[in-house]
């Protein structure tokens, strides 16, 4: 009997996450070093930066990022660009691009290597108080001295980015370096009359010289002379066109006045000038000051619009959390369709797929010190999302044990979230021997780290010619199983981006970094 030449053999395409030797996992079961590049991407996409994960702590996982970085920007320049381009513009990792830009920099010029330096710093600064951050960080690994491509790419970003919208919101005396501190220090050439101005408002303001802002400058004059009026007639600041021509956020709205007039009237002349984050993070605080079913319909159709969440670029997860804090039902369908929009590039699989979705106690650690969201958030999320779009659908919440979620036609990922719950350890190969009943591939969303088995890794336990499909979110060094070829392949991060590779592979063709193509 023929074992490779049927009917059923196909090309088996090849992804860019590829394993080398054999290893442990944290738990001590079967699993796979990772080369270089693969494991400097599924860190990347998972590190939220000097954040504890469950088996590493916030240092540990911040420096191994850092050597990475700081190799491969020597051996491998242009991929460790094109992953910080990436990481900055698409894949929405603030802090990680940031630091991954520095370092990159501090490494390239220890070994007297100058070229892209200058490009790189300006490149991943895209909000404004981002100078101000990657200055922060630089003096605090690398002292007080600023190299001169450093110093002009700080320069060029504040140029791009200083304004006086941007000053009003980010130059706050909660951090260290003001928009004065960047400016004194790294010397930018103004681009208009108006930018010059600016700069020297933000440094007389910097050094308490109370100087009225100059004519050139309408919003931070508006701005003055709107909280100087609030003082003394609170009402005005209900006025939805004063707080826009003002540049004033809801967070200094509510400190000028947020105690002397009513919140519902003050968040709805709000409304209308405030971004689509900041309407997702206060949807709690809309219901408890009482605003009008008709404004919130207005919010409503802002937060499912699907331009709104393209422009936005928030995670899914963001959506989730949302859906959690906020009491009452009215945003629930908006919600619903704005996961929906940012899940888009989620596949609709053919034939039967198996969905594994790891609720051990590891995945139950939280993302980020500032969010309750959890792995185990994020696996529900994109598990749930992958099986409500597939033809057919098998999905397997496990831990020590395993059990299978039963989908209604028709639920939402939202709703169905709400079924999975904490399954203790990680059993990952019993999961996948209980329930693989002839499937056309299997989806396994987890941390990777595996409790021993006595038949071997995960990937031993499926026949070759069956698709495993690993995706990691929490970027530890040791994955679970093989990838990279032999119908093994593993990805990573936070965005739906990597599932547009499973169309590709299963077509036969290679799938490449996120980036290409």
């Amino acid at each position: 009997m023929s074992r490779f030449n049927h009917r059923g053999a196909k090309a088996a395409g090849q992804s860019p996450i590829t394993t080398t030797t054999q290893a442990l996992t944290h738990e001590g079961g079967s699993g796979y070093h990772r080369d270089e590049k693969s494991e400097l991407f599924l860190l990347a996409v998972a590190n939220l930066v000097s954040q504890d994960a469950f088996y590493e702590t916030g240092g540990e996982r911040d420096n191994r990022y850092q050597q990475l970085i700081r190799h491969l920007a020597v051996t491998d320049p242009d991929w460790t660009v094109s992953l910080l381009t990436w990481l900055r513009s698409s894949a929405g990792m603030r802090t990680a691009s940031l630091i991954g830009a520095a370092e990159y920099v501090k490494a390239r010029l220890d070994k007297g290597i100058h070229g892209d330096n200058r490009q790189i710093i300006d490149m991943v600064c895209k909000r404004p108080d981002e100078p101000g951050e990657l200055l922060a960080y630089w003096h605090s690994r690398y002292g007080r001295a600023l190299p001169m491509p450093v110093k002009r790419g700080l320069a060029d970003a504040v140029q791009r980015l200083y304004g006086e919208r941007s000053l009003l919101k980010y130059d706050t005396a909660s951090h260290a370096y003001r928009f004065a501190d960047v400016i004194e220090l790294v010397h930018p050439t103004p681009k208009a009359p108006w930018q010059s101005d600016l700069f020297r408002y933000a440094i007389d303001r910097r050094h308490k010289r109370e100087d009225p802002p100059p004519e050139s400058l309408e919003m931070i004059r508006h701005n003055a002379w709107l909280r100087d009026k609030a003082g003394e007639e609170p009402e005005i600041a209900l006025n939805a066109t004063h707080l826009a021509q003002a540049g004033m956020t809801w967070e200094d709205a509510l400190s000028a006045v947020g105690s002397k007039v009513d919140k519902a009237a003050l968040w709805e002349a709000m409304i209308p000038s405030m971004g689509y984050m900041a309407l997702l993070r206060n949807l709690r605080n809309f219901d408890e000051a009482g605003v009008s079913d008709t404004v919130a319909a207005g919010v409503a159709a802002r937060i499912g619009d699907p331009g709104e969440v393209e422009r936005s670029q928030q995670f899914p997860m963001r959506f989730l959390s949302a859906y959690r804090a906020a009491p009452s039902l009215r945003w629930s369908w908006a919600l619903e369709k704005a996961l929906n929009l940012s899940l888009a590039n989620v596949p609709r699989l053919r034939g039967r797929t198996l969905v594994l979705v790891d609720r051990s106690a590891s995945m139950f650690w939280a993302q980020s010190k500032q969010s309750q969201l959890t792995f185990a958030d994020t696996a529900a999320v994109f598990g749930t999302a992958v099986a409500v779009r597939a033809e057919n659908a098998t999905l397997v919440q496990y831990g020590s044990l395993s059990e299978e979620i039963t989908l209604p036609r028709g639920i939402s990922v939202l709703k169905a979230i709400e079924r999975y719950r904490n399954m203790g350890g990680t059993n990952t190969v019993e999961a996948v021997r209980q329930h693989f009943q002839g499937h056309d591939r299997v989806v396994i969303v987890t941390d990777e780290q595996a409790y021993p088995s006595y038949y071997g890794s995960v990937d031993d336990v499926l026949p070759d010619s069956v698709p495993l499909y690993t995706w990691n979110l929490a970027g530890y060094r040791v994955g679970h199983g093989r990838s990279g070829s032999g119908n093994r392949y593993t990805f990573g991060g936070l965005s739906d981006a990597a599932f547009r590779m499973i169309p590709l592979l299963e077509a036969g063709r290679n799938a490449d970094w996120p980036w290409v193509g």
